[in-house]
């Protein structure tokens, strides 16, 4: 199974927090690290994430076929790094899951892939992590299978 895990691109500031919109500069970050993605990774992939309006417009620049899980959400009452990864159908799925999702759920679940802990772990805006679950020497084993920031793609 692969799962990337993608911090939303930047937003604009204001009231309500869950209609935020991406800023122009947050667009471009949504486009350049959709492309790596299109680019790379073994497709068919189910996008799933926060309900909020910066997450779904990051995911738009991947795909229009974006589950919004309001279990995912963000704040205060942000999801818990072992949500996100029952809700991707983490180790045992199939094929790839996209979560897009904010702070702190997404340094969660990353701080639990990498550690096994959840811990915090901050992750820069627009970011995506690919890890993948694979059978290695008889034990199933997280791989971090790559790492890609907006401003290394694309200099902003």
């Amino acid at each position: 199974m692969n799962l990337v895990i993608w911090r939303h691109a930047d937003a604009l500031p204001g009231e309500p927090d869950a209609a935020r919109p991406l800023t122009d500069p947050g667009r471009l970050q949504a486009a350049v690290v959709a492309g790596w993605l299109t680019k790379h990774l073994p497709g068919p992939y189910r996008v799933i994430g926060s309900p909020a309006l910066r997450a779904r417009a990051t995911a738009g620049a991947l795909t229009p076929d974006y589950e919004a899980v309001p279990a995912l959400g963000y704040g205060l009452e942000s999801a818990t790094g072992q949500a996100v990864l029952v809700a991707a159908g983490w180790p045992d799925g199939q094929g790839t899951v996209v979560f897009v999702g904010h702070q702190p759920t997404v340094g969660k679940v990353v701080s639990l892939l990498l550690a096994g802990v959840e811990g915090k772990c901050e992750v820069f805006g627009g970011s995506a992590w690919w890890f993948s679950n694979e059978v290695k020497t008889f034990e199933k084993l997280n791989l971090l299978r790559a790492v890609v920031s907006p401003d290394l793609l694309h200099p902003m």
